[in-house]
């Protein structure tokens, strides 16, 4: 019982600073970056939003997590999809990737394959002993990003599904609870159109929620959890497609929202293995 509720203090703490650092970030952004159209972008509506809810998610999430890993995971999915949102073009999929590089052309999206792989490994690393279940983690780290951001098609989607896969690790530390404090600050700006999380946010969100899901699995949990993952990274256009999809979510739908998470995603990535 004691223990139950210090998880539960621990993880209501984590929740509360990044989400009052995101928010804090997010306002202070917003009035520096309004009408600069470095920080703008057109949405899939053709509504002109700011970008701003990315680096104060980033930094949140990162502030909130009390974690070296999760924090190093955060900050460089963070930064490459920073990048991206900056120097982004039209190609999508890895193999588009993967292909441009072949011929001598470093993109965007090679930037975040590599990168976010990397910081993925790194924090696997630091979370686990044993080498199996350093790469194991890895994988759902970067996997994890990659998810999240495949999701980020409408406003809200990604904002939500980390709200919704995060939700069953809040009693199991703060780790959990860092994503989702970042994630709740700017669900309603994100809902109404004001801003987007971008590459920058959805990433280093994914990273959290996915250090998060590391942590708390043992190897089969990691080898379960990394199989759906690698599974939805194959079909990402699919998965992108669903979440297009799906009811539409507006601000004044937002009670609703919650339970209409992609239901595949769902199934991939729940935060913990009770068999640990």
């Amino acid at each position: 019982m004691i223990r139950t509720r210090g998880r539960a203090a621990s993880a209501a703490a984590s929740f509360g600073v990044a989400a009052g650092v995101t928010r804090a970030v997010y306002e202070g952004l917003r009035r520096f970056g309004a009408g600069d159209a470095r920080w703008e972008r057109t949405n899939h509506a053709g509504r002109t939003v700011g970008l701003w809810a990315g680096p104060a998610t980033a930094l949140g999430a990162a502030a909130g997590s009390g974690s070296g890993a999760a924090a190093l995971a955060v900050l460089a999915a963070g930064a490459c999809g920073a990048y991206d949102d900056a120097r982004g073009d039209h190609r999508r999929g890895f193999r588009a990737h993967l292909t441009a590089l072949r011929h001598g052309e470093v993109t965007s999206g090679a930037v975040k394959l590599f990168g976010i792989g990397a910081a993925g490994m790194a924090a696997g690393a630091l979370l686990k002993e044993r080498p199996v279940d350093k790469l194991l983690a890895g994988v759902v780290i970067a996997g994890t990003a990659h998810l999240v951001n495949l999701v980020d098609v409408r406003p809200g989607r990604a904002a939500l599904l980390v709200l919704g896969l995060g939700a069953p690790g809040l009693l199991r530390g703060p780790l959990a609870a860092a994503p989702m404090g970042a994630a709740a600050a700017v669900l309603g700006e994100d809902l109404a159109e004001r801003t987007m999380l971008g590459d920058q946010g959805a990433h280093a969100l994914g990273a959290a929620l996915g250090t998060a899901v590391a942590a708390g699995n043992g190897r089969l949990g990691l080898a379960v959890h990394a199989a759906g993952l690698v599974a939805a990274a194959v079909y990402g256009e699919r998965v992108s497609a669903c979440a297009r999809g799906t009811a539409h979510v507006s601000a004044h739908t937002v009670a609703q929202a919650p339970a209409q998470a992609p239901a595949q995603a769902s199934a991939l990535t729940r935060v913990g293995d009770p068999g640990r």
